[in-house]
């Protein structure tokens, strides 16, 4: 028997390292360049490197994907969510998790069910942000001035609309050229549309009134330009009313849900945007015919709808017979009203005379008389007890005044003091020496000089108050 410590030490030892460089030589010399189909999952978009990483998927099994930032940018065809496609690449490991995958190079749709299935999921999600909704749709002007076109400049289907335009209606058409088919068919159509829309009112190139997308047809694959995301964006937003014409009338892209109007073929879209000059002039004809036929026609039946309806008058005597009746008998009334009036009147003048008589007039001016008389006497009377009244009342104020009056208190033995200026002196302290004074008696005044102690007029000093005298303000008895 082999011990197996033998064992062990017979076998070579591997670095992680080394074994995973082993592995990943022996992958990639085996299978070396491989074309996967699957269905694309976990997709997120683009890394912030540029890297696309994803994973290829079908019932059994699941295979990491990755594609570099160069060659994701070169791709014709972008990963999508659930798309079911054919990838092309080079098999390998990834060291870092201890796995494998496929390092795509190229994309390719696995069949024309695949393509429907992404136009239909990717109809779906524009849908549901409102990109093909018809309130959006615009009307196309009746007869525009520039028509641009949006299409490639060497083929047949630009002859094809500039001859359909000459023929029914000559204007300026404006081509912006442009691949219709190719990696980059659908970046040239979205930024000619968005090109069209940001061109100037008045610039040197016109700014077309409608653009026309077209294309002629192709397969599915060939189509698959104008149903690019930014294509049908583009369409979505212009300002300018848009017609699709990609392919046949059989042939559906996604910019045909979110165009203005959708024209089976670009010689179709030629006659919907341009009208038929020769028919417009023949209809401008006819309506300036019928303008001037009309006013006569209408003259004419207003004339005879006068006739009819002046026969259904009546005459001049019919209608005057009733008014002329009615005038006559008033006039036969006239006579006999006048003389009723005026003997209405005479009967009214009787009784006025007979008012206005002189004895009638005496007896009215005795009655006025005696109304004076009567109420002469009332007043008299009034007067006199408002004369009393006021008398007894004016004797009663007069004794109050009395009373109150500063010259009673004079009269009791009392003297007013009054300086220089005629002011009443209240206090002792109030008078300097040599001071004019005047003094107050009940029976007349006296002018006499306040003296120095020492002088010839002795100075009377004042008798102490008992208390505080009372400030006194305002006007007193002892003013004048």
């Amino acid at each position: 028997m082999t011990d197996g410590a033998d064992i062990k030490a017979n076998a070579p030892e591997w670095s992680v390292s080394e074994l995973s460089a082993a592995l990943r030589r022996t992958v990639e010399d085996a299978y070396g360049h491989v074309r996967v189909r699957g269905e694309i999952s976990g997709y997120r978009g683009p890394h912030s490197s540029g890297h696309a990483y994803f994973c290829l998927k079908d019932t059994g099994a699941r295979l990491d994907a990755v594609i570099w930032k160069g060659t994701f940018q070169r791709l014709r065809l972008k990963p999508e969510e659930g798309l079911e496609v054919v990838a092309t690449g080079k098999l390998t490991t990834y060291p870092g998790k201890s796995g494998y995958q496929i390092v795509v190079e190229a994309l390719e749709f696995a069949g024309a069910g695949a393509i429907m299935a992404m136009l239909e999921e990717r109809k779906r999600r524009l849908a549901a942000e409102g990109l093909f909704d018809p309130a959006r749709k615009q009307e196309l002007p009746f007869l525009p001035r520039v028509v641009g076109v949006v299409t490639s400049p060497t083929g047949a289907v630009i002859r094809d609309i500039l001859h359909r335009v000459a023929d029914r209606f000559p204007l300026r058409v404006v081509v912006w050229p442009v691949r219709v088919q190719g990696e980059t068919s659908a970046a040239e159509v979205a930024a000619a549309i968005r090109g069209f829309n940001a061109l100037p009112e008045g610039g040197a190139i016109p700014r077309p009134d409608v653009i026309v997308v077209a294309r002629g047809g192709g397969a599915l694959e060939d189509l698959l330009g104008f149903s690019d995301e930014a294509v049908v964006r583009a369409a979505a937003d212009s300002f300018i009313p848009l017609v699709s014409a990609v392919g046949h009338e059989t042939d559906v892209t996604l910019i045909d849900f979110a165009a203005d109007v959708r024209a089976p073929t670009p010689t179709a879209a030629a006659e919907m945007v341009v009208p038929v000059r020769a028919e417009l002039i023949a209809t401008v004809e006819d309506l300036g015919a019928r303008l001037v036929a009309a006013p006569l026609r209408l003259l004419d039946r207003r004339r005879a709808e006068f006739r009819s309806l002046s026969r259904l008058l009546p005459q001049a005597e019919t209608l005057l017979a009733v008014p002329r009746q009615r005038l006559d008998l008033a006039g036969e009334r006239l006579p006999r009203a006048l003389k009723a009036n005026a003997a209405a009147h005479r009967l009214r003048l009787v009784a006025a005379r007979a008012r206005l008589s002189p004895d009638a007039l005496r007896v009215r001016l005795s009655r006025c008389d005696e109304r004076v008389g009567a109420l002469e006497g009332r007043m008299r009377r009034a007067f006199q007890v408002a004369t009393e009244r006021r008398a007894a009342r004016i004797g009663t104020l007069g004794q109050l005044l009395k009373v109150l009056s500063y010259k009673e208190v004079l009269g009791r033995g009392y003297a007013l003091v009054r300086d220089a200026s005629g002011h009443a002196v209240r206090r002792a302290a109030e008078v300097t020496e040599g001071a004019a004074l005047s003094l107050e008696f009940a029976d007349g005044r006296v002018e006499v000089q306040a003296g120095a102690p020492d002088g010839t007029l002795p100075r009377v000093a004042p008798r102490p108050a008992a208390r505080r005298p009372r400030k006194v303000e305002g006007p007193t008895l002892f003013d004048p």
